[in-house]
């Protein structure tokens, strides 16, 4: 009987472990999931000073210069700013909220630039394979050469593009925008992310894939569609549609629970509405039918206009301040989230450190990141060595590993004129620092 009792017991005392071990384990992914929140004192920040921020964007607002924004600061790990202003939908009365969700644009870029690294780290490939090696089509590609009387004509390129050409921005491709690549872009279909489209990324890439290059692989930096080509090579390594990939692998372990490609439809009035601004015009809802500048066709319906079948790695992904501050952290805590690892911290520090070398002189730019202040003097106050990029709909984020800080600015705005407002509270997050 007394050896029943114990072993009864045992069972129980094991299930009450399991039990717990679940619990902990349930604790950790909530933990990871929120970003504390502490005063600005205690990461050496300044209150009064950090208000300048509202008092800049409050002023902006005022002027019509901008419907709303959301503003974020975090430091050494803890949220120490995080204000809604104005309205997500003027002509609604609307206001901003804390949840608000934005079109990120090219803040899409450094999202899909850590997948391609996950699966780097997985050891599917090094990043000076040459593309076709995966993707097939963009095998012996070819050049734009412009003659200086006579039709263009390409010619074989001098060598092939490789993954991380596509991560740096070298890799001969570029954006609708070009007035050389732009018409034939427009012409064969090719997508950019910021219109919807009735096909899929394959079908882009593809078509994308068939066109010459502005230049030679590694020759130069141009802004282009490499991420977008990144996103059909995440579909291929890892047998997995981008959306899935980056909900599974990111999002999830991440807590980014307000990020989509194209949010669901109980999702769909939390979607910031997109403004102009024209100098002869003011400020304006951005208009129902798409605007055009010159082979350059955008418009703010895509989120949730058209087939919804287009996973853009470069242009795609609608999300909040708070979740873009968690993949921020990810980054600033060198690849962990709790103690898991999406990266690397050798991953990471590869990603934020200039790639370019002497292809662009004055310009540092890592693998999916800007990187400021190695090359050129800061124009602005910050710290060398700090990582950042931004959105076609006025979003754009900060991250300095020297003072552990994240800036984030989320507005729905384009054109903007002249507008400096994210400059102006990235700075003004700097000048708060008292320590």
């Amino acid at each position: 009987m007394d050896f029943k009792r114990k072993a009864c017991m045992a069972i129980v005392r094991k299930f009450a472990l399991s039990i717990l071990s679940c619990v902990l384990m349930m604790t950790t992914v909530l933990v990871a999931q929120e970003l504390p929140v502490a005063k600005p004192e205690a990461v050496g920040l300044s209150s009064e000073r950090l208000e300048r921020i509202g008092t800049a964007v409050q002023r902006s607002i005022n002027d019509k210069r901008i419907a709303g924004a959301v503003t974020l600061v975090a430091r050494r790990g803890r949220v120490v700013w995080f204000k809604p202003q104005g309205m997500a939908d003027r002509e609604a009365g609307k206001a901003m909220s804390p949840d608000t969700m934005f079109r990120i644009c090219s803040m899409t870029k450094p999202i899909t630039s850590a997948a391609v690294m996950m699966l780097y780290e997985e050891g599917r490939f090094l990043l000076d394979d040459p593309l076709s090696k995966y993707l097939p089509e963009f095998k012996n590609p070819k050049v734009l050469a412009k003659p200086a009387s006579g039709e263009p004509y390409s010619i074989p390129a001098s060598k092939e593009i490789t993954i991380r050409d596509l991560l740096r921005h070298t890799s001969g491709l570029t954006y609708h925008w070009n007035p050389d690549l732009g018409p034939m872009y427009k012409s064969a279909n090719v997508a950019h992310g910021l219109l919807p489209y009735d096909g899929t990324i394959e079908d882009s890439v593809k078509h994308l894939a068939a066109l010459p290059l502005l230049f030679n692989p590694g020759d130069r930096w141009e802004y282009s569609l490499s991420v977008d080509v990144l996103g059909r090579l995440v579909e291929v390594v890892s047998g997995k549609p981008l959306d899935e990939f980056c909900r599974t692998r990111i999002f999830e372990p991440l807590g980014m629970k307000d990020t989509y490609f194209y949010p669901p439809d109980n999702k769909r009035e939390r979607l910031a509405t997109a403004y102009t601004y024209y100098a002869e015009n003011g400020l304006n809802r951005f208009p129902e039918t798409p605007i055009t500048e010159g082979s350059f066709t955008y418009s703010a319906d895509y989120p949730y206009s058209g087939p919804k079948e287009l996973f853009s790695g470069g242009a795609g992904l609608v999300s909040t301040a708070a979740d873009y501050a968690r993949f921020c952290q990810m980054m600033l805590d060198g690849g962990k989230v709790g103690s898991a690892h999406l990266l690397s911290r050798k991953s990471v520090e590869l990603m934020t450190h200039d790639q370019l070398g002497k292809i662009s002189p004055d310009q540092g730019f890592g693998l999916g990141f800007g990187v400021d202040g190695i090359k050129a003097p800061l124009a602005e106050l910050g710290s060398a060595g700090e990582y950042a990029w931004g959105g076609f709909f006025y979003t754009a984020f900060t991250i300095d590993p020297k003072e552990q800080m994240i800036v984030i600015f989320m507005g729905q705005l384009h054109p903007t004129g002249d507008f400096t407002l994210d400059k102006q509270v990235n700075e003004l997050a700097y000048q708060a620092i008292v320590d």
